[in-house]
């Protein structure tokens, strides 16, 4: 597929130059057009070496081939320049107002007996204890207390 030749329509080329030139888009998916644009081999007598379209447009070689591959695996130009949805949801927050809730409550309650003040690692050990959470790192507490200007002193 590395080797196979490009041959854009002229209502191809000129949506993609339209794309290139017009609009606002991404920087990623500028030069994805660009270097079909470049590796277009139809109307053209002479054309770049890879290594120059390289160069050009700002990719690596292994970049060039894969939007190559992209490009001759998309149904059309608008499927190869639209993003991928993601397949997964991203990761949801470990800390959720609840938790953030139990974390003030349990600052603002009494400290354990043998306990001076309350510190961020054994309030990390605390709320853990009480079931709001299954485990938090001391620094997670830390922010948290933070975010809300809560103070241990």
């Amino acid at each position: 597929m590395e080797n196979k030749v490009i041959m854009l329509s002229e209502e191809q080329r000129s949506d993609l130059e339209k794309y290139v030139n017009t609009g606002i888009h991404s920087v990623h998916l500028v030069k994805r057009a660009r270097v079909i644009l470049s590796l277009d081999q139809s109307n053209k007598t002479t054309h770049l070496r890879v290594g120059r379209i390289c160069e050009r447009v700002g990719v690596s070689r292994q970049g060039l081939n894969d939007i190559r591959k992209d490009f001759l695996n998309a149904p059309d130009i608008e499927s190869f320049l639209t993003r991928k949805k993601r397949e997964t949801p991203p990761v949801l927050p470990k800390i959720t107002g609840e938790v953030e809730a139990g974390i003030i409550a349990t600052a603002c309650s009494e400290v354990p007996e043998g306990y001076a003040r309350w510190t961020v690692r054994l309030l990390s050990e605390r709320v853990v204890e009480l079931g709001f959470i299954d485990s938090i790192s001391f620094k997670a507490v830390q922010l948290v207390l933070k975010k809300r200007n809560i103070s241990l002193t």
